[in-house]
């Protein structure tokens, strides 16, 4: 099947050149473009596509503004285009917030807006996305999920949690961080893949929304309940027992896929706190993730993926699932009531 990609952006350069990258697979078919939002509306109506890339900042109305309107008249999957400042960063998660389902910092490209260095990311991203149901995409912009909420299991007593995720992730994390009561007896280390620049951002938006405080991790603090602590991106986040719990940043392994990485991530949780961990898998492209909940797994802790009627990306939990590292699968809605019941 052909993916059909409209292209929306002010920038003529930056339309061809998505435009080639796009053109050279054979699985994919650029079917428009539009250099502002009001054009990029009426192109999604006329030619219905299988995805939108969308610039944020654009004349007559803004990329957030055109998404706002994409969502609520013809939602289509929406992948942004963003770069890396600190308005960049907030501006585009709260386009994901709007409903977008990923974006790619083109501020990564070299020289002037060489975007062929992003060819490898974007190609990816647009596959992953075309094959998110619209009915899905409706629910997400609605504020539900579409699954009624059934009682959590009760779990043994956990003593710190674990959350990774990916594509999705920043707006999952939402459905669960702002309902995680400000007492609550336990720490949560939190992995999301983002660009260098954009975690500080997700902690500050989830900690405006939260009782429990949210904040980037820093390297050498110790871990105490009712805080979340957001790996920074470009290093990894690790624990080490030393008669207390401490954080841990470093670039190692450098052979990584991902920096933060999951695996990494979970993989300290086990050793430092062995059967008194959880780990949680949430919606994301990949498969990190496996390794970490494995040694949970394999410690004796209690290990859940999100199931696959609420990811926007059914790959790092399907992954986590088919390895026969998840103890359970459950939909976003109840994630937090999870978590709450096991500690």
């Amino acid at each position: 099947m052909t993916i059909r990609v409209l292209i929306v952006d002010d920038s003529a350069f930056v339309r061809r050149a998505l435009a080639r990258i796009l053109s050279s697979s054979p699985d994919i078919a650029v079917v428009g473009t539009a250099s502002d939002g009001l054009e990029g509306i009426e192109q999604v109506k006329a030619l219905r596509p299988d995805v939108v890339t969308l610039d944020i900042k654009m004349p007559r109305m803004s990329g957030l503004e055109a998404l706002r309107r994409i969502m609520e008249e013809c939602p289509v999957p929406v992948l942004l285009l963003s770069s890396l400042t600190s308005e960049g960063a907030d501006v585009t998660l709260r386009g994901l917030e709007l409903g977008a389902m990923d974006f790619v910092d083109k501020s990564n490209a070299q020289g002037h807006m060489n975007l062929g260095t992003l060819a490898e990311e974007l190609l990816a991203k647009i596959r992953a996305l075309a094959g998110v149901p619209h009915a899905r995409l409706r629910a997400r912009h609605a504020g539900g999920l579409g699954v009624a909420p059934e009682p959590a299991t009760h779990l043994r007593r956990i003593e710190v949690v674990a959350i990774g995720t990916s594509t999705g992730g920043p707006t999952a994390l939402q459905a669960i961080i702002p309902r995680l009561p400000e007492n609550l007896a336990s720490p949560v280390l939190v992995v999301q893949h983002m660009p260098v620049g954009f975690t500080r951002s997700l902690a500050e938006r989830l900690n405006a929304r939260s009782l429990v405080a949210v904040r980037e991790a820093e390297d050498g603090e110790v871990l105490a309940p009712g805080q979340v602590y957001i790996a920074p991106a470009g290093v990894h986040m690790k624990v080490r027992r030393r008669g207390s719990v401490r954080v841990w940043l470093d670039e190692e392994p450098r052979s990584a896929l991902h920096r933060p990485s999951v695996d990494v991530l979970m993989t300290s949780v086990a050793h430092a706190y062995g059967s008194r961990a959880m780990g949680v898998v949430l919606t994301g492209m990949g498969s990190d993730g496996v390794e970490g909940l494995r040694a949970i797994h394999g410690a004796g802790g209690v290990t859940l993926a999100e199931s696959e009627e609420t990811c926007v990306i059914y790959g790092m939990p399907k992954s986590a699932v088919e390895a026969g590292v998840v103890h359970k699968s459950v939909p976003l809605t109840r994630v937090a009531d999870e978590i709450l019941q096991a500690v």
